[in-house]
């Protein structure tokens, strides 16, 4: 099971390098939420690789979740704010990110220990609140042009179902380590899908092909 991960896993970073690059490619189209966007993918990356590394020397890369979790809520929210137009819209995001942090800080200030270890909480709350940006945005296309509509859906899918197996494998690994190691398996293979979103969303919006056509 643990081969499967790795496997899963590696495919999901490989093709998170590849976004990467695609998007860095077109950094000059798609304005401010492709730059944001493409910024985030960076700083996904880069907390892989250290993660990754840390886990090869038999390091503790646990305190890493913090950086990865709150640097997608911080990219994320940014890449919503920079898509919608509405201002009650854009005041929630900001609402919302401040509320955040003042919570998870308070949280911090009186348990310092879950600075080293995974923080469900901190998962539940930075993925509903960026769920809810998703559903703004679902809404918004109902009446205007579908951009980013496959980052949108792969957000929605991915951060729904990793918040759900991420509390499903806390509670399994009490019961069976084995349990436990299926919900990361899956976590890996979701994770793979949601590149894929990215990807299919480059192919539509910013490959050659698709310039010409919008042009």
């Amino acid at each position: 099971m643990s081969y499967i991960w790795h496997l899963i896993a590696n495919i999901g970073y490989f093709l998170l390098f590849v976004n990467l690059v695609l998007f860095s490619i077109r950094l000059g189209t798609g304005g401010k939420a492709n730059k944001i966007f493409t910024v985030y993918l960076l700083v996904i990356l880069v907390i892989q690789l250290i993660s990754g590394y840390l886990s090869s020397l038999r390091i503790n890369n646990l305190f890493l979740s913090h950086f990865y979790f709150l640097g997608q809520f911080v990219f994320l929210s940014l890449f919503y704010k920079s898509l919608f137009t509405n201002s009650l819209q854009r005041k929630i995001i900001n609402i919302g990110f401040v509320s955040c942090f003042a919570i998870l800080g308070i949280q911090y200030s009186l348990d310092s220990s879950l600075l080293f270890k995974f923080n469900l909480f901190e998962i539940f709350l930075t993925s509903f609140i960026l769920i809810i940006y998703s559903v703004f945005y679902f809404y918004n296309m109902l009446t205007a042009k579908k951009q980013f509509y496959y980052i949108n859906i792969g957000i929605m899918l991915y951060l729904f179902g990793s918040t759900i197996l991420f509390f499903v494998g806390n509670l399994t690994a009490l019961m069976s380590a084995e349990m436990s190691k299926i919900t990361w398996v899956a976590n890996a293979l979701l994770y793979v899908i949601y590149q894929l979103f990215i990807s299919f969303e480059w192919y539509k919006t910013f490959s050659k092909k698709a310039v010409l056509t919008l042009e």
